[in-house]
């Protein structure tokens, strides 16, 4: 069967599948991460590991299938935000303190940063956007002279790098501390709060 494109048609069951298999891989990959074991997003789904790889193409293909859902909107979300902030020294400090709570809350925002599935057009999309507004943010920080004159784009990618590395491999602290610790991050890229904004 195939559709007035020439596409081919799933049957209803497999349709019911494909849904099933997507929420489940919504629900796994935001507690989770992308690096999940699929046998937990076949078992939510109640289906065949099989069944991922036959209607999706592995793990790669399903990301790609959910990634909007997982991770996309909230991280362009975020970057929406703080570009809407005014003041540079404002706008940098949201950013920062946004990305690193939805570090903490979804894991799946790590394997992004840390560009764990390079296979995935849609996953590297959003690296890429990431690391211009990064840049841009830069940019703008030290052109005003809010951020230390050393402080570098690379060094804006490795911070954010940096703490994907501990929370994916180093265990997650309790969040009063790493909100503590997010606003140390902060007071030391920043310059002095004398400078000009």
């Amino acid at each position: 069967m195939s559709d007035s494109r020439g596409a081919p048609t799933l049957r209803s069951d497999a349709r019911r599948n494909v849904d099933r298999i997507r929420h489940a891989a919504v629900q796994v990959f935001r507690e989770q991460g992308f690096s999940a074991p699929l046998e937990e997003v076949a078992a939510a789904a109640e289906v065949s590991k099989g069944t991922i790889f036959n209607r999706l193409g592995g793990r790669v293909g399903l990301i790609d299938a959910v990634i909007d859902e997982v991770v996309a909107v909230e991280l362009r979300t975020v970057i929406e935000d703080a570009r809407s902030v005014v003041d540079i020294r404002e706008r940098i400090c949201s950013y920062v303190d946004a990305l690193r709570d939805l570090q903490y809350r979804l894991p799946a925002v790590n394997d992004v940063l840390l560009q764990e599935y390079r296979d995935s057009e849609p996953l590297l999309a959003l690296c890429h956007a990431g690391t211009a507004f990064h840049d841009s943010l830069v940019a703008q920080g030290r052109a005003a002279g809010v951020l230390a004159d050393d402080f570098a784009p690379e060094d804006f990618q490795a911070l954010a790098r940096d703490n994907a590395l501990v929370l994916k491999c180093g265990g997650r602290p309790a969040r009063a501390d790493y909100d503590r610790r997010t606003a140390f991050v902060l007071g030391g890229i920043c310059a002095s709060s004398g400078a000009s904004t």
